[in-house]
């Protein structure tokens, strides 16, 4: 693998920062985080400890394995000690980091604080102690929005004496999962205020470019940064791969991820393979297994990990995980966070995680403390990963990008409205706190009946909770279970289904490939059975566009920030072989369509008779959507998966040709008007993308995309490249 090397980078060690203890911590509490082994604390923890002790609100924003935690433990132990009555709730992303994080609360506090985790896999049996006894309270999004606020009557006791909130890992909630946990925070201290109490919070959150920003959007109140980061950092190697450089046909960035884990694995060094999608995760691991199998190497070694798993299938891997039976994981951004699973060696990244944060965030990862660590960047043969291994330093010393969510989205607002209405009738006054548009959403909302205006409050008109039809972590309700007989696989949106599940498609599960027999939307079920494949599948997905209303323009560079209606089907499905990812064969499709609305930028082009080769011009139009999507998401701040794209050689709006990227979420997230404010750097930026690559025509490298709904087809570099050219303006300074 050496041949494929394109960099190799070792940061310099540096050392702890330390700080003593603050002097107005209860004396108690010091002893207690003295018997835990800690003499001093480090810088960062120093000072968030102060401005807890002052009350004000918090928010630490230091790197991966720098002691986050201990930020908000010692000021539970204070309380513990100066009001035995008190209460702390603490809000996780995952399931998985709540269980971890409860192990070491519990050896932290003392033996007469009661902790204890309230989720979906609590048993039944043990909720009602939980919450009645409990001083420590350990939950998620997902629990604290449908299972603890609307049955609030029952937790009225803990929300008079919930002292602390925290918010760990605040850098997970960005879009559409971020939006909605801005409102189910609001409505938990709406509900304190009902009881006279107004709780701190603090947060914890991996580095980002606008803490304060985030901390307001998500929560309404304004917080101290601490971000002295004052922990000792070993050194850390980053190695940059692009496995495409030493190969007549590309290995993929599957197999290459499988290769690096399996050479790790296979010398002791615990190691975690990162992938973006739930498929790369399963082909790493079931690619990993037949490898170690073949060097007579145990292939149990390695397991996977991603969401959609069964709460039994999830605990089981944690615990052979935290253990130390398995020596390689091959998992999505689930296992990105923080959770300890011991001493790992290495990480390998499969392609550009989605952001420079996630980026620094999984290398971090590797190694803990003083303990060196290694980091595996594998380029894909994809536009963004190349584009970012010609310019690294992006990715080593870059700024991090600012996380975009937008409570205001008035899809996300409206089902949170009719939430917070049946938790407690809303008064007009309250509703400046749910954002702007509120008090004119709640009284839209009683005229068509979602809501009722009585007795000078809006009522929720239903006595059944409105917080099962909304989804947290999606943009529908909906959730598919999977099913081989009567057992439960697990689980995916309903969107995530009509891609990834419907007839004919292939779900991989743990190493296993199961085919769908039948996609039973009215009952919410796919059909799977087992079957040995020598293929997997992906989805084709086609939008149509359709510009509704004009918000904002650039005349020069004839671009538009616009409302847009988009409809989206998935109309067929690839068969590409497991050995060598070739496509086999497309099968068509017979689903329903979704449409929403958004926003978009829309790319106007000169009309078509302007130019000698309509079809060259073609080409060149549908290169621009492509460029322009490839490096959006660096602009935007965002995955790649919350943006869309289309293309119209003529569209009959404007006679002529256009472009659109667009933001997925129904109603938008900001992501189209983050994009339209840097329009000159983006397009500067897929100028840069064609330019750095050497290929005449366009590869995987520059301009193909594999989501590309016509298969590549039709594109031409040269002629994009001068279309992106002629959107600057003569003045690269110019700003409107």
């Amino acid at each position: 693998m050496l041949e494929q090397v394109v960099l190799a980078v070792e940061t310099a060690p540096h050392n702890a920062v330390y700080a003593p203890f603050p002097a107005g911590l209860n004396p108690g509490a010091a002893q207690q985080v003295r018997k835990s082994g800690f003499e001093s604390l480090y810088l960062h923890q120093a000072e968030a400890v102060e401005a807890s002790l002052r009350g004000e609100d918090v928010v630490v924003v230091t790197g991966t394995n720098s002691g986050k935690s201990l930020c908000y433990t010692i000021p539970i132990l204070h309380s513990a000690f100066t009001e035995p009555a008190a209460r702390a709730l603490l809000i996780y992303p995952t399931k998985a980091l709540a269980q971890d994080q409860q192990g070491k609360l519990a050896q932290a506090l003392p033996p007469s604080t009661r902790i204890g985790v309230y989720d979906g896999d609590t048993p039944k049996s043990h909720r009602s102690g939980i919450r009645n006894q409990g001083h420590v309270i350990l939950t998620n999004p997902d629990m604290l929005h449908i299972g603890i606020l609307p049955g609030h009557e029952n937790w009225t006791r803990f929300l008079k004496a919930v002292r602390l909130i925290v918010l760990d890992e605040m850098h997970v909630y960005r879009g559409v999962f971020g939006s909605n946990v801005a409102h189910v925070l609001r409505r938990l201290l709406r509900l304190c205020e009902a009881q006279r109490n107004r709780p701190q919070i603090i947060a914890c959150s991996a580095t980002i470019g606008n803490p304060q920003e985030l901390f307001r959007n998500l929560t309404g109140r304004s917080a101290t940064i601490v971000d002295h980061d004052g922990a000792p950092q070993a050194r850390r190697t980053y190695v940059f791969l692009n496995p495409s450089m030493s190969q007549a046909v590309s290995l993929g960035g599957n197999v290459a991820t499988s290769q690096m884990l399996t050479r790790l694995v296979r010398h002791g060094y615990r190691t975690l393979a990162f992938s973006r999608a739930r498929v790369s995760a399963e082909l790493v691991l079931r690619y990993a297994r037949t490898q170690l199998q073949n060097e007579g190497h145990p292939p149990e070694e390695v397991e996977s990990y991603r969401a959609g798993y069964t709460a039994k299938e999830r605990r089981a891997i944690e615990a052979a995980l935290f253990k130390g039976k398995l020596v390689g994981l091959s998992s999505t951004n689930s296992l990105e966070l923080g959770v300890d699973i011991g001493g790992l060696d290495a990480v390998v990244m499969n392609g550009y995680p989605g952001s420079v944060a996630a980026f620094r965030q999984q290398a971090g990862r590797a190694g803990r403390g003083l303990r060196e660590g290694l980091a595996v960047y594998i380029a894909r043969e994809d536009p963004l990963d190349q584009y970012l291994l010609r310019d690294p330093e992006r990715l080593l010393d870059g700024a991090s990008e600012c996380v975009a969510i937008r409570p205001g989205n008035p899809h996300i607002l409206r089902e949170h409205l009719r939430c917070a209405a049946h938790e407690r009738p809303l008064a007009p006054s309250e509703l400046e706190k749910f954002g702007d548009t509120a008090l004119e959403l709640a009284e839209e909302m009683d005229r068509t009946g979602e809501l009722a205006f009585r007795g000078g409050l809006f009522v929720y008109p239903s006595f059944e909770a409105p917080t099962p039809q909304v989804n947290l972590r999606g943009g529908g309700g909906d959730t598919i279970r999977l099913l081989e007989g009567t057992e439960e696989l697990g689980s995916m949106e309903y969107w995530r289904a009509l891609q990834n599940a419907h007839a004919g498609a292939v779900y991989l599960h743990r190493g296993t490939s199961y085919v769908v027999d039948l996609l039973d939307l009215p009952n919410k079920v796919a059909h799977v059975h087992k079957e040995d494949l020598p293929y997997y599948t992906k989805p084709v997905v086609q939008s149509v566009i359709e510009p509704k209303v004009q918000l904002d323009q650039d005349e020069v560079m004839n671009v538009n920030l616009a409302g847009v209606s988009v409809t989206t089907l998935v109309s067929a499905y690839r068969r590409l072989a497991v050995e060598g990812g070739m496509v086999l064969d497309v099968v068509d499709l017979d689903l329903p369509p979704q449409t929403y609305e958004t926003l978009a930028l829309q790319f106007i082009m000169p009309a078509v008779h302007l130019l000698d080769d309509p079809d060259l011009w073609t080409e060149g139009v549908h290169g621009v959507e492509h460029a322009l999507m490839a490096v959006a998401p660096l602009f935007a701040g965002c995955d790649r998966g919350d943006l869309g794209s289309a293309w119209y050689s003529f569209h009959p709006d404007t006679a002529s040709a256009m472009a659109f990227v667009y933001d997925v979420t129904p109603g938008g997230l900001g992501l189209a008007e983050r994009l339209f404010a840097s329009r000159e750097s983006w397009v500067a930026g897929a100028i840069a993308l064609l330019k750095g690559c050497g290929c005449t025509s366009g590869c995987p490298s520059c301009l193909l995309s594999p989501s590309c709904e016509i298969g590549n087809a039709s594109l031409d570099k040269a002629c994009a490249a001068a279309l992106l050219r002629g959107m600057l303006p003569a003045d690269p300074a110019r700003s409107n």
